[in-house]
């Protein structure tokens, strides 16, 4: 039997994230006065764009035109049937909304908009469509049968969205899942001035602050968990061996690069190692050390460990403060270009984790 593609699962991921940030902040919703609703059907052209708009619409739908063919083409469909249904696709969903923009104050919907979206997404869908007829998308697939497990599909898709779930500010180094207080701040923003919610809301008044100082070893923990968690989501479903040795370093690097990139592209070229403590070389050194201890392990004791793993990860982000770095980091993030993607990261930095617990305990209670 035929592994499940990835394609599909990050397909739908990514084009909830792409809903996500063309609707944020989600407030403020009004019918705008004057207009019914066939005029609201209609787009125009505008040309209040900057090259920053433009590439970012471009960009920003380049690899759903990707994810989209892929996983059309997976589902049986021919390669030049799979590229209009996918192109079809990403057209209607930039114009419904670009559409739904409109009930937003201080959103701009345009013709333009959709245009640049669009040209985004049939680019993916050529850049799909030549990976085909190179027949790089079939050697993909060999690869990932003789490394991976047939059911990688939704671990695949976890791991590849792992590096931009890195992307958003966290409160130490690699430390993702802080959840809660935002989780908390938002129900209690719902329940305030209903009667009957009064006892709820003294719970969550009464829920523990975070700890006033992380602690040297909390520190080193959280960064050594945060490298160890995609570890033991990969050996889940690559069996024991040497392969597994090399996705632990290509974990590493991929998260020191990520890291990099997203501190420069914050606070400059000249501060982009700023991101690592002095704690975080001797927390990376563990994870690996851990990771290389699990190498010949069985996948269903890599998934139970990586449950414990991954349990300590959130329960310890969740006790930790906001340090300096992470409130630079959120306030050029909320106030500078970085909001466009804000919504983006944000909730993949927020649920990574829990995503990949609930993965693992599926996979637990699976039969083999």
């Amino acid at each position: 039997m035929r592994q499940r593609s990835t394609s599909g699962p990050l397909a739908w991921v990514y084009a909830a994230l792409v809903l996500y940030a063309s609707l944020y902040p989600f407030t403020g919703w009004r019918w705008p006065p004057g207009i019914d609703l066939p005029d609201l059907l209609v787009l125009r052209w505008t040309r209040q764009h900057d090259d920053f708009d433009r590439w970012s619409n471009f960009a920003g739908y380049l690899p759903l035109g990707l994810l989209s063919f892929v996983a059309v083409l997976r589902a049986g469909w021919r390669a030049r049937s799979a590229a209009l249904l996918a192109l079809l696709l990403l057209a209607l969903l930039s114009w419904a909304t670009e559409v739904v923009q409109t009930l937003l104050p201080g959103r701009h919907p345009s013709l333009t908009d959709w245009a640049l979206n669009t040209a985004g997404g049939l680019a993916g869908v050529l850049l799909g469509g030549l990976l085909q007829a190179l027949g790089a998308l079939r050697r993909w697939q060999g690869l990932r049968e003789r490394w991976f497990a047939r059911e990688s599909a939704v671990a695949l898709a976890l791991l590849s969205l792992w590096p931009l779930a890195l992307l958003f500010p966290a409160p130490l180094p690699l430390g993702l899942g802080q959840v809660g207080p935002e989780l908390a701040a938002l129900l209690a923003g719902w329940l305030d001035g209903v009667p009957w919610a009064a006892p709820l809301q003294q719970m969550l008044a009464a829920v523990p602050l975070p700890l006033p100082t992380p602690g040297p070893l909390a520190e080193t923990a959280g960064t050594a968990l945060g490298l160890l968690a995609p570890c033991v989501l990969a050996y889940a479903v690559v069996e024991p061996g040497v392969r597994r040795a090399v996705l632990a370093v290509g974990a590493l690097l991929l998260a020191v690069a990520v890291m990099t990139l997203a501190t420069a592209l914050n606070f400059g070229p000249e501060h982009a190692l700023a991101w690592a403590t002095p704690r975080t070389p001797l927390a990376l050194a563990l994870a690996l050390l851990a990771a290389a201890l699990l190498v010949p392990m069985g996948r269903r004791l890599v998934a139970a460990i990586g449950l414990v793993v991954l349990t300590a990860l959130v329960a310890l982000v969740a006790q930790l403060p906001a340090d300096p770095y992470f409130a630079l980091s959120l306030q050029a993030w909320e106030q500078g270009r970085f909001i466009r993607f804000h919504g983006l990261a944000q909730w993949l930095g927020w649920l990574w984790p829990y995503a990949a617990l609930l993965w693992l305990l599926a996979r637990l209670s699976a039969r083999e």
